[in-house]
C-alpha cells in the first residue's frame, strides 16, 4: 500500500521517553501543513492495522496538506503512561484505548476525554452501535459504563469462541459438540483418550475466561447486569459462581487442562494449539487471524463457544479523542472513515469483526461464521462483556485467584478472593 506523507513511529522504553516522545517523534506541523496524530497498539500486519493503513490512505486523499502521523505503542505502554501524556501539551489527537470503568471511564472521569455524544449523534455513529454494544463507549460522571456520555467510539468487535481441530476430532471420532452436554462428553472422550482436551493458560487472560465463561453457563443476563454495571447485589457463592469454582477444579482434577499450563501466557497457549498438541481452545477473535496464517497442517474451525449462551465480549477497544487534543475536528474525520463500509468490509476480510458492515460481504466463508456468531450474540444481548472490568486493579485479582484454584486451593477460597476486592469496590460507591 502506498502511504503518502505517512510516519510510523515506535514507541518504546521508560514512562518518561514516552513522555518526550514527541520530540522527535510527533506533535509538529507536518511539511504541507497541519498533522494529525494517531496512537494505536494494534499489531503490525493485523487486520486493523492493515485497516488503519487504508483509512490513512483515504484520510489523506481527503484531506491534502494534512499529515497523518501513527504512532505504534504497546498496550502496556498506553496503560502506564496515558494519564500523564494525556494532562500535558504532548496528547494525541485520537487515540486507541481499552474499555472499562478502570480504563476510559477513569480516564473521562478525570476530565482527559473529549465528549463525543453530539459529534456521534450528527455522524450517525450512534446509528451504527446499538445500545447494547456501546455500553462500553458511555459513561457516567463517576466513570460507569452504560452512562449518557459517549467518550468513545469501537468500530470492532469481538467475544470468546472456542476453536477446534478437526483432524484430532476425527481421529478419535469425536463429534464436535454444539451444546454444553456435548461439550463434556467431548472432554470425557478425549480424556479417556490420553489427550488432553483443552489449551489453556495460567499467566494471562484465558484461564481468567473459563471461570467466567462457566459462571456464564449457569446465569442470565440481569446476573450480567448487576455484575458489570452494580443494579443489583452479586453473590459469590451462589450457584453461578460456586458452579463455575467447582467444575474448575473438577475439571483439572480429571485431567481436561494440562496443570502445567498454570504458569503459561496466552501466546505459549496458541503455539500448543498451532502444534496441533490440542483439539480445544478457548479464546477471543483476536487469535484468528494468526491462526489463518498459521495453522498449515490441519482442518480447523472456530465457532461460538457450545457451553453457553452468553459469551465474554464486548465491542472493541475505541478511539477516544483527548481533551487536550489540537486537531479534533480532524480526529472526529478520521474516526469517521474507520466506520466507513470500505474499511468496515476492510476489517471483515482481513479476519476481523467490523460493526458496521455487510456480512455478507466477507469473502471467506469461515470469517464469515464468526463475525455471524458475534452478531448473533450482540443481537440478543448476549455479550457479557470481562470479568475484570468493574474494579479498577481487578485483573491481577483475578489472576492470582485462578492461578490459586489451578494449584489446588478449594474453590471457596478462590471466591472469597474475587468477592473482597469487588465488595469494596461497591461499598465505596454508596
Amino acid at each position: 500500500m502506498r502511504r503518502r506523507h505517512r510516519t510510523r513511529c515506535l514507541a518504546v522504553g521508560t514512562a518518561a521517553a514516552l513522555t518526550l516522545a514527541a520530540a522527535g517523534c510527533g506533535g509538529s506541523d507536518g511539511a504541507d501543513g497541519q498533522t494529525l496524530t494517531v496512537w494505536h497498539y494494534e499489531q503490525e500486519g493485523g487486520a486493523l492495522d492493515v485497516a488503519w493503513d487504508a483509512a490513512i490512505e483515504e484520510f489523506e486523499r481527503t484531506h491534502p496538506g494534512v499529515t497523518v502521523q501513527l504512532e505504534l505503542r504497546t498496550f502496556e505502554q498506553i496503560q502506564q503512561t496515558t494519564g500523564m501524556v494525556l494532562n500535558s501539551d504532548e496528547a494525541p489527537d485520537v487515540m486507541e484505548y481499552n474499555k472499562g470503568n478502570a480504563t476510559a471511564g477513569l480516564l473521562s472521569s478525570q476530565g482527559l476525554l473529549t465528549d463525543l455524544t453530539q459529534v456521534a449523534q450528527e455522524r450517525g455513529w450512534t446509528e451504527q452501535i446499538n445500545e447494547h454494544l456501546s455500553a462500553t463507549a458511555r459513561y457516567d460522571e463517576n466513570g460507569l459504563m452504560d452512562g449518557d456520555t459517549w467518550y468513545g467510539i469501537p468500530n470492532y468487535g469481538e467475544y470468546v469462541l472456542m476453536y477446534y481441530n478437526q483432524d484430532l476430532f476425527d481421529e478419535h471420532g469425536i463429534d464436535v459438540p454444539t451444546d454444553a452436554a456435548g461439550f463434556e462428553a467431548a472432554l470425557e472422550d478425549f480424556a479417556a483418550a490420553g489427550v488432553t482436551p483443552i489449551a489453556n493458560a495460567g499467566g494471562d487472560h484465558p484461564a481468567q475466561h473459563w471461570l467466567y465463561l462457566l459462571a456464564l453457563s449457569q446465569a442470565d443476563q440481569q446476573w450480567v447486569r448487576d455484575y458489570q454495571f452494580f443494579e443489583g447485589e452479586v453473590d459469590f457463592h451462589g450457584p453461578e459462581w460456586s458452579y463455575a469454582a467447582e467444575t474448575y477444579r473438577d475439571w483439572l482434577d480429571r485431567g481436561f487442562f494440562d496443570p502445567d499450563a498454570v504458569g503459561l501466557e496466552g501466546t505459549e497457549m496458541t503455539e500448543g494449539f498451532v502444534s496441533g498438541q490440542y483439539p480445544i481452545m478457548v479464546g477471543g477473535n483476536w487469535w484468528y487471524g494468526g491462526f489463518a496464517d498459521d495453522i498449515q497442517d490441519f482442518e480447523w474451525g472456530a465457532v461460538p463457544f457450545p457451553g453457553s449462551e452468553l459469551a465474554p465480549g464486548s465491542a472493541g477497544n475505541m478511539w477516544v479523542v483527548p481533551a487536550r487534543s489540537e486537531n479534533q475536528e480532524l480526529a472526529y474525520d478520521f474516526i469517521d472513515i474507520t466506520m466507513s463500509p470500505e474499511i468496515q468490509e476492510l476489517i471483515g476480510d482481513e479476519g476481523n469483526i467490523p460493526l458496521a458492515a455487510d456480512i455478507d460481504a466477507i469473502e471467506d466463508e469461515r470469517t464469515r461464521g464468526v463475525v455471524a456468531g458475534f452478531h448473533e450474540l450482540q443481537s440478543t444481548g448476549n455479550l457479557a462483556f470481562y470479568p475484570d472490568w468493574p474494579v479498577a486493579g481487578y485483573y491481577d485479582t483475578y489472576m492470582a485467584a485462578v492461578q490459586n484454584l489451578m494449584n489446588g486451593s478449594p474453590p471457596h477460597e478462590v471466591l472469597d478472593q474475587i468477592a473482597v476486592p469487588y465488595q469494596e469496590h461497591v461499598a465505596s460507591l454508596d
